[in-house]
């Protein structure tokens, strides 16, 4: 089956800077599909490309079928988009957003009833429903959003960073519907800064500067490793990176209130670097090894991206 969404070479520049660099990239139907990088990665720039909202500066891209080129409108009956400031209205109740929502996609009459209790439901809004908009928390208000964007029943859903700023709870909750949402075929393309939260989608997709570094399911990312991954606790962190640093064949990030350290192969002697350390002055308090996380994996990607860079004359 060809993939849902088809990227050939897509590219995205402003005024001479490239957004998004010569990106190429299939998703199945089905899919609960992860953007994943840091801010100004690209990420929004690809979704909104994606959507048919901004025209492409080269390359072209198949949603659902239709090219965004030339067929944005029939790109947008078929799908969701919920940015990350998704306009919901402040001053209509939760009722009112929906029947709102389903007047802008031309939901039929006849099938709104049941559509909005199922929605209702799906998000657990039910007991909500007379509640202004404006006066929701911050999950709920992402619940709503979603229930929103699926009012017309999308093949795809692009979610835009859609537990920025929400409390782990409701973050537990959106995942639930992510969840159910895919099980029932929906394919889902979301971007997020959280790489633990990326660990739970089918796919992941690694951006940095404009292009995709690798995509993979998570648990392949992070066995592409070359080697182990250390945690160490020193008495000053920072100093520990830079030194750390120096030497080849680590890489080093301060990752809460310790550093990972990342070996570029197995069976690499911590005991030596730790003993160098501690003859620097940068006492180690604690080392353990550990499993490495997708955050691990993105890291190293853009350490070694950086020193294989050519050098400006």
């Amino acid at each position: 089956m060809a993939g849902i969404i088809q990227i050939d070479h897509l590219t995205r520049e402003f005024d001479g800077l490239v957004a998004v660099d010569d990106l190429s990239l299939t998703i199945e139907p089905g899919e609960l599909f992860g953007l994943v990088g840091p801010d100004g990665a690209g990420k929004t720039t690809t979704m909104r490309l994606l959507c048919g909202i901004l025209e492409p500066s080269g390359g072209d891209a198949r949603v659902a079928g239709f090219s965004i080129r030339t067929e944005g409108e029939k790109i947008k009956e078929r799908i969701g988009y919920m940015p990350q400031r998704f306009g919901l209205y402040g001053d209509l109740s939760v009722m009112e957003n929906l029947s709102f929502y389903a007047d802008i996609y031309q939901v039929p009459q006849r099938e709104r009833p049941e559509r909005i209790r199922r929605l209702l439901e799906f998000s657990q809004l039910g007991p909500f429903t007379d509640r202004l908009a404006a006066n929701l928390s911050g999950g709920m208000k992402q619940k709503l959003g979603l229930a929103c964007a699926l009012i017309h029943t999308p093949e795809i859903l692009f979610l835009d960073e859609p537990t920025c700023g929400v409390d782990p709870v409701s973050r537990r909750d959106l995942w639930k519907i992510l969840y159910e949402l895919a099980r029932q075929g929906i394919t889902v393309f979301m971007s997020t800064v959280y790489l633990d939260e990326a660990e739970r989608c089918t796919r992941v997709g690694l951006m940095h500067g404009g292009r995709l570094m690798v995509c993979s399911p998570p648990h392949s990312i992070k066995a592409s490793l070359p080697g182990e991954v250390w945690e160490i606790r020193t008495e000053d962190n920072r100093i520990a990176r830079e030194r750390i640093r120096a030497l080849e064949g680590v890489t080093a990030d301060i990752v809460g209130d310790g550093l990972h350290l990342i070996f570029d192969r197995p069976g690499a002697d911590i005991d030596l670097l730790a003993s160098r350390l501690n003859r620097e002055g940068v006492r180690v308090l604690e080392r353990r090894k550990v499993t490495a996380s997708l955050e691990d994996a993105f890291m190293h990607l853009i350490h070694r991206e950086k020193e294989d860079a050519p050098v400006a004359a």
